[in-house]
């Protein structure tokens, strides 16, 4: 009887631990942008060098800047620099982009959207 209790509380332990890591990173909504040329440079002029410096770069201009392209959405969650930051940080963990994704980002002016999550976030080509 007591093996069975153990059990039963084990199941129920894991799947509320399981609950519990799907709803912290839950989607907390999208946005669509332009990476067009001004993206491609920093505030203070030099180009970026990295898809993630790019997507960063769209948004201070989106918040800080208000130079959006007429694609780009307003987020709710970019406005501030040190929100930008942790973005970026996001922005270059595995699986944020993809590889032909980073490529088309730094080599061109593409449209994407970006799924914002908890602890993560998703970039995919619209085009």
């Amino acid at each position: 009887m007591k093996t069975v209790r153990t059990i039963a509380a084990g199941l129920a332990a894991a799947f509320l631990l399981g609950t519990s890591a799907v709803q912290a990173d839950q989607l907390l909504g999208t946005y669509v942008a332009r990476l067009s040329e001004k993206d491609h440079q920093a505030s203070d002029g030099y180009a970026l060098d990295s898809a993630a410096q790019v997507v960063r770069q769209d948004r201070a201009n989106v918040h800080r800047h208000i130079q959006t392209d007429e694609e780009d959405d307003i987020d709710d969650w970019f406005t501030t620099n040190a929100k930008r930051a942790r973005f970026e940080q996001l922005l270059n963990k595995p699986g944020a982009m993809n590889n032909s994704t980073r490529s088309a980002i730094l080599r061109g002016e593409p449209l994407i959207e970006v799924q914002v999550y908890r602890q993560s976030v998703k970039v995919r080509l619209l085009d």
